[in-house]
């Protein structure tokens, strides 16, 4: 970073080497404690490299979990740290900033992928990646990054172990990477009082979470973290290979706006349910997964989708149902849980109870599995409990997904009358006779 370039930021000791990791390295993760200044540091970070950089028309990114979170946490330290440069620009309406060499700097949300698709950068900030889809680096930004060999820095606090976790164990056992760890009892950037009120009011894995940097701790208002925890103890996330002489089924959340996701399993008649394969996509159409069904080698069985894919849409008068089976794909509409305060907490009832009967495949259901660990409740700090209901975010449509495909595992089955053989009526009395 040039030393004639002053936008007023003094970084820390812990700041600078996160500066220095990225001189070094092209993917640098960073692990922090709350209010230790990495999003000051990454916003810094970013300015300095959209003025120094010397390709044509270079562009940079900073990316939070949702767009709104960007606006509201980055946007104001972006305006801070630029608007003294002369002849720069800052576009509010999108969160842009244009530097007058031809560099720009925006602000994105994980929640909308799509905005960040066609483009390129030469560097990205990604502030609390263990909060985002779990495929937004690789499906959709590392592409973006290779015409130009561009960088990223991969920031958060843990909050379980999920994609986050996984690009930290990526930069030990990696080169191009570097792993830096801060938690407070080493930078002692918070005083110590402030930490014992802190451990006064939080759960013990809670403060290890958020202070200390650990990995290990429960994900906060988690709803299946006792069953994950379970699942992993007894070795039932692992390799389940695809059996072909059982019927694949398919349990499906259907989005409009944002994604759809598909699990893909196998039942037993000894009520084990094998998870074999995962899909989710946002922004695509019925047909698009009716191919993608079709490119894999499985012999289905039903197809399963919640109630409202029976409902008409104005534009058309079709329901999805109906348009779904113009593509050849026959849906059985899930069983609805009644009788229950909540359909959602029935289900999610449901959902537990089948837990223990299910095996996860550990690498084609991994998405599957992430957004399981994090379907969470918020936590209303105002009242110190938890919200009744799950917050919707990028897990909710695969926890959506599993939750009806528990519904209809553990629902009490409806016995079909049994079948019998008409052989003759007595023509006097009106009576049949049958075997």
């Amino acid at each position: 970073m040039s030393p004639a370039i002053d936008l007023g930021y003094t970084p820390r000791p812990q700041q600078l080497a996160l500066h220095q990791a990225l001189t070094k390295h092209r993917w640098v993760v960073a692990v922090c404690h709350r209010r230790m200044g990495k999003t000051v540091c990454a916003i810094n970070h970013l300015i300095f490299s959209a003025l120094e950089a010397t390709l044509e028309r270079p562009r940079y990114a900073y990316i939070a979990p949702t767009y709104r979170q960007a606006k509201l946490i980055a946007w104001d330290y972006v305006k801070a740290y630029t608007t003294p440069l002369p002849g720069v620009v800052h576009r509010e309406s999108d969160l842009i900033v244009n530097f007058p060499n031809g560099a720009r700097l925006q602000l994105f949300g994980a929640d909308n992928p799509d905005a960040l698709r066609g483009l390129f950068f030469d560097g990205v900030v990604f502030d609390e990646f263990g909060l985002q889809p779990a495929n937004v680096f690789s499906e959709v930004v590392r592409p973006a990054l290779t015409d130009r060999k561009g960088w990223a820095l991969f920031l958060g606090t843990p909050n379980g172990k999920n994609q986050f976790y996984d690009a930290a164990q990526t930069a030990v056992s990696n080169k191009d990477w570097a792993l830096l760890t801060f938690p407070v009892s080493a930078t002692k950037l918070i005083e110590e009082s402030e930490l014992e009120a802190a451990r006064n009011v939080m759960t013990p894995d809670e403060y290890q979470c958020e202070f200390e940097c650990s990995f290990e701790a429960a994900v906060k208002g988690a709803i299946y973290s006792a069953q994950l925890e379970k699942a992993r103890s007894e070795d039932r996330i692992c390799p389940v290979p695809y059996d072909p002489s059982l019927p694949v089924d398919t349990d499906w959340d259907l989005g409009m706006g944002d994604a759809t996701s598909i699990i893909f399993s196998q039942s037993l008649r000894s009520g084990e349910v094998r998870l074999i394969d995962f899909v989710e996509a946002s922004g695509e159409g019925l047909q698009y997964y009716a191919n993608v069904l079709s490119t894999r080698a499985y012999t289905y069985g039903t197809h399963w989708a919640p109630h409202d894919i029976a409902v008409r849409e104005l534009g058309t008068g079709k329901s999805r149902l109906e348009v779904a089976a113009g593509f050849g794909l026959n849906f059985q509409v899930t069983p609805r849980v009644t009788g229950g305060s909540s359909e959602v907490e029935d289900g999610i009832h449901a959902a537990r109870l089948l837990w223990s009967r299910c095996w996860f495949d550990a690498k084609k259901t991994q998405p599957l599995v992430e957004a399981l660990q994090h379907y969470r409740r918020d936590y209303n700090s105002r009242l110190g409990e938890f919200r009744a209901t799950p917050v919707h975010d990028w897990s909710s449509h695969a926890a959506d997904a599993f939750r009806g495909l528990a519904v209809r595992h553990t629902l009490p089955k409806v016995k079909k009358p049994e079948a019998f053989t008409i052989d003759s009526m007595n023509v006097s009395t009106g009576e049949w006779s049958w075997s």
